[in-house]
């Protein structure tokens, strides 16, 4: 069994994710941190985390990772994301939409490692 480092740091990383509504990005996170740690410890907090089933990773219409905390999220053979993630064209905000399942059905002879589902638009705080 691995042991669980909980460090100031990563206490920190958490909880900036776990207060912010919607996903956020390394550098994001980075810059809300006040010099705790540096951008390669905020890294490996995050990967930790990920590895945790702690958050999860969400990759936007841009290629860029964003993280985001557990709620709905199955831990089975690995971490799967069965909800959408909304990434806004507009105000640039992904957000994970935890009610809106999709199923998977993979040939067995598929390994999946992860799965992102990300659809694009306008959010309802730009439409307004």
């Amino acid at each position: 069994m691995a042991i669980i480092r909980n460090t100031v740091a990563k206490k920190a990383v958490f909880e900036i994710i776990q207060l912010n509504k919607t996903a956020m990005s390394q550098a994001e996170i980075y810059a809300k941190v006040n010099n705790i740690c540096d951008r390669v410890t905020v890294y490996r907090i995050l990967e930790r985390l990920v590895k945790e089933f702690k958050i999860h990773k969400i990759v936007n219409i841009n290629g860029v990772i964003s993280y985001a905390p557990c709620s709905s999220c199955r831990h089975e053979q690995y971490l799967y994301h069965d909800h959408l993630h909304f990434s806004c064209t507009t105000c640039k905000k992904l957000t994970c939409i935890p009610n809106k399942h999709i199923a998977l059905n993979m040939p067995s002879n598929y390994q999946v490692a992860e799965v992102f589902f990300t659809v694009s638009g306008i959010c309802p705080d730009c439409i307004s």
